[in-house]
């Protein structure tokens, strides 16, 4: 229950063996490549280069597949159980050399009719388009290519609304007697004109319509009617609607490559992963630099695997120097392990101080189910783990929060049975309304919050001091194991026995109070004058330490109150809605106003809860020793989106 050491490995390698090695370290998973820091040492310039590979090609075949994969969910989409857990391959089939040969060939049959049904579609959309521009003028019967005769012009063109044809035809009668406009189609908000004239007339016609904003529409490349044209066009578009179809049929008759694509996916995943860490790898022309860092309870994992290559190489441990560069990994047991989640959220731990996990893992199970103590809360969170680790075997960050979700549950569940609370007074109302005049009016409880406000005050309050002399505690420890005991006593010490002292007042009489009083107040003085050389700089420094200390451990402990305000909030909004839903007297009624009430509180209560939960170990506790600003160790390993990996059995 610590952070994992680690220890730092250097590698020196035949550059033939660069890809096996690669993928054998990946398939151990234990180490976390670096680019050695020799590449940042000018005098290597020339000696040493980084490694170059195939991450462009791999990128482009996976973003392929993706492709296929994406039309294939989206024309061919597949039922799946609801919560399903992920198929189950070996390293076998992930890494079977016909995989990729399979997928590529599943993804081109689907990215080719894929293609063939965008290009349909996108001629289909052409076609729209020029069908919708002739449709104002179907009722014309000229061709469309001809404008005009021997001796006659017609013109087609377009003019706003809100015009008036009588006044433009009463013009036309005066300038060019030997015309007609006549409107054969209207086109969102425009007419659709054609203007016969006598080729004579033609250009004084043409002058009125110019004034009246007439614009000129020509069909270039149709011949015939407009109407004949339309129902070309309405063949043509459905042609291409048939394509589009036979295309979508075609992408879902691979509809069976879907696992192989899913599968290929994974495995590309492995390589574009294995691309991008070559490039930490320096290299010569007959050699490779490796350089990282490996867990030390994997040591002999990785020396097994080095075992098997023509190399050497060398495990060093970090100095204290470079702590801040040293990734980390913690190690925890099944009840501490689902805080991770917490830790991640926050801030990793500094490498060579303190994980928080084991110190924290009872303090926010207790507090979470403090805040909410209701049995069937308990019961719903239970289930969601149940759901989560065994329905869906969830692992990784999924699986640490189902589990922090049933530990929670259980605490939960716990507060709720000395509370008395299932859904707040659910089963008293329920039973009251079924059996009036029962003598069932509330669960037996040690403590309910609406009755016993100050005594969960003060639990809560002793809580909050218990976990705050905790965090002190981990601060003496961290202090005397870098050989500051003095100033541990000093400091933290002197508040305890203040604290002791203000505990004797009551309980042992005003001697010894008094004299443990004074007791910690001289450690406190002897603890500034130690920091500082004049009497002035004490004097000063004590008085900080003294707000310091009375605002900071005082303010920390009252801001656990909010473990009282939330387990009386929660159960005061069920109480509310189990009344409200037992006014009208029937039971149908109640239970829907009940269950959709204590949903919500519920809903409610399941984020509050956690925020303040996390806001109290963020705060009040990590305040007091923790050391963030740590790396996460990520190895080079094999990690899937769509499978799960079953390690096999040798």
């Amino acid at each position: 229950m610590a952070i994992v050491p680690m220890r730092r490995v250097r590698l020196i390698a035949p550059a033939a063996e660069q890809d096996r090695l690669l993928d054998a370290l990946q398939r151990a998973g234990c180490v976390q490549l670096r680019l050695p820091e020799e590449a940042e040492d000018r005098a290597w310039d020339g000696l040493l280069e980084r490694c170059a590979g195939d991450l462009a090609e791999v990128r482009a075949e996976r973003e392929e597949v993706c492709r296929a994969l994406t039309a294939l969910d989206r024309w061919a989409p597949a039922r799946r159980p609801l919560l399903a857990p992920k198929r189950e391959v070996t390293e076998a089939e992930l890494f079977d050399p016909r995989l990729r040969a399979r997928a590529r060939e599943t993804a081109a049959a689907v990215n080719c009719a894929v293609g063939e049904a965008a290009a349909a579609e996108e001629e289909k959309g052409h076609l729209l388009a020029r069908r919708a521009a002739l449709l104002p003028w179907r009722e014309m019967e000229l061709p469309l290519e001809r404008q005009g005769t021997a001796h006659t012009v017609w013109l087609t063109g377009t003019l706003r609304s809100g015009v008036s044809l009588e006044e433009i035809r009463e013009q036309l009668a005066e300038t060019a007697p030997l015309s007609d406009l006549k409107e054969v189609g209207r086109d969102r908000g425009q007419r659709c004109l054609l203007l016969l004239a006598h080729r004579e007339d033609a250009p004084a016609a043409q002058e009125v319509l110019r004034a009246w904003g007439f614009t000129p529409v020509r069909f270039p490349g149709l011949t015939g009617t407009a109407r004949a044209n339309l129902e070309r066009l309405d063949r043509e578009i459905a042609a291409e609607t048939a394509r589009g179809a036979e295309a979508a049929a075609a992408v879902a008759t691979q509809a069976g490559g879907r696992e192989t694509l899913r599968l290929s996916l994974d495995r590309l995943a492995q390589e574009e992963q294995r691309e991008e860490e070559r490039a930490r790898l320096l290299h010569t022309e007959r050699t490779i630099l490796l350089e990282g860092w490996v867990s030390a309870p994997e040591e002999q994992e990785l020396l097994v695997v080095l075992a098997r290559f023509p190399c050497a190489w060398e495990l060093t441990d970090p100095d204290p120097e470079e702590y801040g560069e040293v990734p980390v990994r913690l190690r925890n047991n099944p009840l501490s392990r689902p805080l991770n989640v917490v830790t991640e959220m926050y801030a990793l731990p500094r490498y060579g101080t303190v994980d928080p996990n084991p110190l924290m893992a009872p303090f926010f199970v207790l507090f979470y189910g403090m805040m909410m103590a209701d049995m069937a809360y308990g019961l719903l969170m239970a289930g969601a783990w149940l759901v989560i680790r065994f329905r869906m075997r969830a692992g990784g960050s999924l699986g640490n929060f189902g589990d922090l979700l049933g530990l929670c549950g259980g605490s939960t569940f716990l507060f709720g049975a000395l509370t008395g609370s299932f859904l707040g007074d659910f089963l008293p109302r329920l039973a009251a309304l079924l059996y009036p005049g029962t003598s069932f009016v509330a669960l037996p409880a040690l403590f309910t919050p609406l009755d016993d406000t100050l005594a969960i005050l003060l639990g809560a309050l002793a809580l909050g001091l218990a976990q705050t002399l905790t965090g002190m505690a981990v601060n003496v420890a961290k202090k005397c194991r870098s050989g500051d005991a003095l100033g541990a006593l000093l400091d933290e010490g002197a508040w305890w026995v203040i604290l002791a002292g203000a505990a004797l007042l009551p309980l042992a009489g005003r001697t010894a109070g008094v004299t443990a009083l004074l007791t910690g107040a001289g450690m406190l003085v002897a603890g500034q004058a130690r920091a500082r050389r004049s009497v002035a700089g004490t004097l000063g420094g004590l008085a900080g330490a003294v707000y310091r200390g009375v605002t900071g451990l005082f303010g920390d402990v009252l801001s656990y109150s909010r473990l009282m305000a939330l387990m009386l909030s929660g159960a005061i909004i069920a109480t509310v809605f189990n009344t409200l839903g037992a006014v009208p007297g029937n039971v149908a009624v109640f239970l829907v106003i009940s269950l959709l009430g204590n949903a919500l509180n519920f809903a409610l209560n399941l984020l509050g809860c956690f925020v303040h939960d996390l806001r109290l170990q963020c705060l009040e506790f990590f305040g007091r020793f923790y050391e963030p600003g740590g790396r996460p160790f990520q190895p080079l390993c094999i990690r899937t989106r769509y499978t799960e990996l079953v390690k096999e059995e040798h």
